[in-house]
């Protein structure tokens, strides 16, 4: 039993809640000085690495970084890379029915 790779990221990256991961960052934005990630989180209860993760995401999408992808740009990407592997299964089942209608077709021309 595999885990499709997406679908296992998603999980991973819903294990807080959206709200908690709004107002951590909002916390971490508003303070001043800039509190340590380490310390806010284990003070709000998540892992370090999860909201040092959001803190970036946040700046990605505010424009302040561009080391990351937007949340926009994510989910376009997400959308392009579905598409595309759809297309590409598209693109095989035209390819094998092509093949198979030739065959057939040279099949016919050879008996009359």
């Amino acid at each position: 039993m595999g885990h499709e790779k997406g679908a296992f990221v998603m999980a991973a990256q819903m294990k807080y809640p959206p709200e908690l991961r709004r107002r951590a960052v909002e916390m971490y934005r508003s303070a001043d000085p800039k509190p340590v990630i380490r310390q806010m989180a284990r003070d709000l209860g998540v892992h370090h690495e999860a909201l040092r993760n959001w803190i970036r995401q946040d700046e990605a999408d505010r424009g302040e970084r561009d080391d990351r992808l937007s949340t926009p740009e994510k989910e376009e990407l997400a959308a392009l890379r579905k598409e595309n592997a759809e297309l590409r299964r598209s693109c095989e089942i035209l390819k094998a029915a092509s093949a198979f209608f030739a065959q057939e077709l040279d099949l016919t021309r050879r008996r009359y």
